[in-house]
């Protein structure tokens, strides 16, 4: 073994001995570059890998074996360890019987290192036996371990990837929305008080649609959705308001830029007043040739930024104007006369109202003659069949009546709208008159004065234009009025005024008509309601409770007016 040692150092290229100290590396290193090679380094000294490696095979991915072959017969694996780990950290060695032995190291980049070793002849000792002398051949190993701890490296990487790219992907992705609640009666409380809520309104809104798209909306739930409907739309005054406020913040911040422009374009011009002031003759001339040029350079440029400032304050002004041209010709329209139409509006929106519902009713009679017909052609021919057919004809007839209504009140609108139009024209006619009877009293005043009459004729003139007046009046009110029609009339007139003034709390129409019907079997709730609108003086619609509950009352009011007048 301490022979082994000894001849550790003595390692060259040709079979020539060579007879120095072995422990004097400097010796060594320059019998070493004598011959023209590379010197191997020894304990306590690095490698020189100034040339390029030797030609090997193809290196395998993750490679940390070598194979070393033309070893001496007598080299052990310590003397091979010795001889090695000057690359790097040995993990094993793996010697064969036939001169040759595979080394792995701990890194990658130490195999690099080995393979500069190819080519270099080593001796044991100073013995000149073949057996303690060979050529060394390093090359890249393909290794199972190497290949396996490769793969390993490799598909952490992969993980490494995946999961920096799922995190790049969730903080790129929008948030999800969250999950929408399902519709129960509970729920729909909850819901109703945050509708009135503006800071949770937007999150009610989503739900209170999606409720909607599902098609939770039945004749159970119809009230209920109703209500928060309503709530949805008390929200418009308020964002109506909001966008009046951001208008006017608009405004401001146009106000402010346009202030902020005009006092940037007048420190241009002084800019450029400065450099106007500096080509004149008196200063220019005790400039030198590259003042004047910046000077000149400076000058064109401001006057550049003036114009295009300019052009910028002028077309905000342009715009101004033109929006005020659109406010004043919007804020000048012919002015409407005013008509007392108080009944007859009254009366087009309750009959808004009931072609409303009717319209909603007749829709939902549509849907369940739809859903009859999809059971009947699912089912057989049954007694049940039958009966559904027999439902089907009903609510056919209903919807028939329910379309027979709908188009009187129509008709009935219609109607209203006109008697509306010929009481606005007859207003206008009667203003006319009036006012040519004024014209043609200051006439005739004026022709009395001048004609010397006395103060009695022109009082008889005056009688006789109140006289007209008050003809005209009565007429207009003899149309308006429209006096009962018949004996019939009358006689509900006085049971319903009977009914009403024992009930001052009012009385919807359904119950006025389910009464009236005890009397008059073939009297419609339509011809009491129109009965009633027709003498606004005597009988006057109320709306009471809120949201769903809404109900509309008639109560007596004629003994109201005796008082006030």
């Amino acid at each position: 073994m301490a022979a082994a040692a000894d001849g550790l150092g003595s390692i060259a290229i040709d079979t020539t001995q060579l007879n120095m100290s072995v422990t004097d590396p400097t010796a060594w290193a320059t019998a070493m570059n004598n011959l023209g090679m590379v010197p191997v380094g020894l304990a306590g000294q690095q490698l020189v890998t100034d040339l390029p490696p030797p030609s090997t095979r193809e290196r395998p991915p993750g490679c940390k074996t070598v194979f070393v072959g033309g070893l001496p017969e007598n080299a052990t694996e310590e003397i091979i360890q010795e001889v090695f780990e000057q690359c790097g950290d040995i993990t094993a060695i793996r010697k064969s019987k036939k001169n040759f032995c595979h080394i792995r190291f701990a890194e990658e980049f130490m195999v690099d290192k080995a393979i500069y070793l190819s080519g270099y002849r080593m001796r044991l000792g100073s013995s000149t036996d073949k057996k303690d002398s060979g050529r060394l051949h390093v090359d890249f190993a393909q290794a199972r371990d190497d290949f396996y701890e490769w793969e390993c490296k490799q598909r952490m990487l992969a993980r490494e990837e995946r999961h920096r790219r799922k995190m790049e992907e969730d903080r790129l992705r929008p948030p999800s929305p969250p999950a929408i609640m399902h519709y129960s009666e509970h729920e729909a409380t909850l819901l109703a008080e945050k509708l009135k809520d503006d800071s949770k309104f937007s999150e009610a809104i989503t739900v209170l649609l999606t409720w909607i798209e599902r098609g939770e909306v039945n004749r159970r739930s119809a009230n209920q959705f109703y209500s928060m409907v309503q709530s949805a739309n008390s929200h418009v005054r308020r964002l109506m308001n909001e966008k009046a406020t951001h208008e006017q913040e608009m405004e401001q911040a146009k106000e402010s830029f346009k202030n902020a422009l005009t006092g940037i374009l007048t420190q241009f011009e002084q800019i450029v007043a400065v450099f106007n002031a500096s080509t004149r003759q008196k200063a220019w001339d005790h400039f030198s040739k590259a003042q004047r040029k910046n000077i000149d350079i400076w000058r064109k440029h401001s006057e550049e930024l003036r114009n295009a400032h300019s052009e910028q304050l002028m077309g905000i002004r342009r715009e101004e104007e033109m929006e005020m041209s659109d406010d004043d010709s919007s804020d000048n329209p012919t002015k409407k006369l005013r008509v007392d139409e108080s009944a007859l509006t009254a009366q087009a929106y309750a009959l808004k109202e009931e072609n409303d519902s009717l319209r909603w009713q007749l829709d939902a009679y549509r849907n369940e003659v739809e859903l009859l017909k999809q059971e009947k052609g699912q089912l057989f021919r049954t007694e049940e069949s039958l009966t559904k057919d027999q439902q089907l004809q009903f609510l056919q007839q209903t919807m028939q009546g329910m379309q027979q209504q709908l188009l009187s009140i129509q008709e009935e609108l219609n109607s209203k709208k006109s008697e509306l139009e010929q009481a606005k024209e007859e207003q206008t006619h009667t203003q006319a008159r009036l006012k040519v009877l004024q014209e043609q009293l200051k006439s005739a005043k004026e022709l009395a004065e001048i004609n010397g009459h006395d103060e009695s004729q022109a009082n008889e003139i005056n009688v006789l234009t109140v006289a007209l007046v008050n003809q005209e009046r009565e007429k207009n009110s003899e149309k308006r009025s429209q006096g009962l029609k018949s004996e019939k009339e009358a006689l509900l007139i006085g049971i319903i005024s009977t009914f009403l003034h024992v009930h001052p709390f009012g009385a919807n129409i359904e119950y006025l008509w389910s009464y009236m019907q005890q009397l008059d079997s073939r009297i419609s709730a339509n011809e009491i309601e129109m009965l009633l609108m027709r003498l606004p003086r005597m009988f006057k619609q109320e709306f009471t409770g809120v949201g769903a509950t809404l109900e509309k009352r008639w109560k007596f009011c004629a003994f109201e007016g005796i008082k006030t007048t």
